[in-house]
């Protein structure tokens, strides 16, 4: 088993492609250890492979086996000597279509994998957390918490939650030292991504393409940096905003069929 060494720690679960991929390049490059998790049994060997094994612990795991989500922050605790000082929960899916028609098992799959998840790792990891001190806890949020999405409901439901537990355990976490933070990206070129949305993307503004490695730039700045929510693009904060002021504008311009 690799160890630390002393190095700072992050545990990065979607690590085999897209964000994760791309923090767990960036991290490693800067000297950290990295645990790197995903159900991509070849992209985590790949990932491996990349980066070679003495830079962390590269393992299949699947965020709804609470089991073994327990078992990976065990090993990665013993080679780390008990310390993380940042969890990303960062492994979601995404399955849409009109709400009415989407099979119940993909809503199932998408609440699952994407709260349920999150909510894993957060209860797993938090003795780790504790003992590492200014530790954070980061998650993968969405545009899509800032004002639901039609055609991606249950996703965007599961995003809202994860942008509300953040705001909720930021509060509740900061006597035990930890803080909590999330990421709301935009349209960001990863394979969850699907193809006509990228190339329908505007070349220019808030809802232009956004290469995944700007995502893992933010989740190293926000180890130092004190934020809640991190927009990616930063423009997404005043669209926030703007829907916090008139959700009913924002939905009839939805209707129309104009450009927020």
């Amino acid at each position: 088993m690799a160890q630390s060494n002393g190095r700072k720690s992050i545990f990065i679960t979607g690590a085999a492609s897209g964000m994760g991929l791309e923090t767990a390049r960036l991290f490693a490059g800067q000297g950290w250890f990295v645990g790197g998790y995903d159900v991509n049994g070849p992209g985590i060997d790949a990932l491996r492979a990349e980066l070679g094994p003495d830079k962390g612990l590269f393992e299949v795991l699947d965020v709804t086996d609470r089991s073994a989500y327990a078992a990976a922050l065990d090993r990665f605790g013993q080679a780390t000597g008990g310390h993380l000082d940042i969890l990303f929960n960062n492994a979601g899916i995404g399955r849409g279509g009109p709400f009415a028609e989407q099979d119940f098992d993909d809503i199932l799959a998408v609440v699952n994998v994407n709260l349920v998840g999150v909510l894993n790792g957060i209860r797993l990891a938090l003795d780790l957390l504790k003992a590492t001190p200014g530790s954070l806890c980061f998650s993968t949020s969405s545009s899509s918490a800032i004002f639901g999405a039609a055609g991606i409901a249950v996703y965007s439901a599961t995003k809202h939650a994860v942008k509300g537990l953040t705001e909720a355990l930021s509060v509740e976490f900061a006597p035990l030292g930890i803080r909590v933070a999330d990421a709301l990206p935009g349209l960001i070129d990863t394979p969850i991504l699907p193809r006509e949305w990228a190339e329908a993307a505007p070349a220019e503004g808030m809802w232009r393409l956004i290469p995944p490695v700007e995502v893992a730039k933010v989740v190293w700045r926000a180890y130092t940096e004190d934020r809640v929510h991190w927009y990616v693009p930063e423009e997404l904060f005043a669209y926030d905003a703007e829907i916090t002021a008139d959700p009913v504008g924002t939905r009839n311009r939805i209707l129309a069929g104009r450009p927020s």
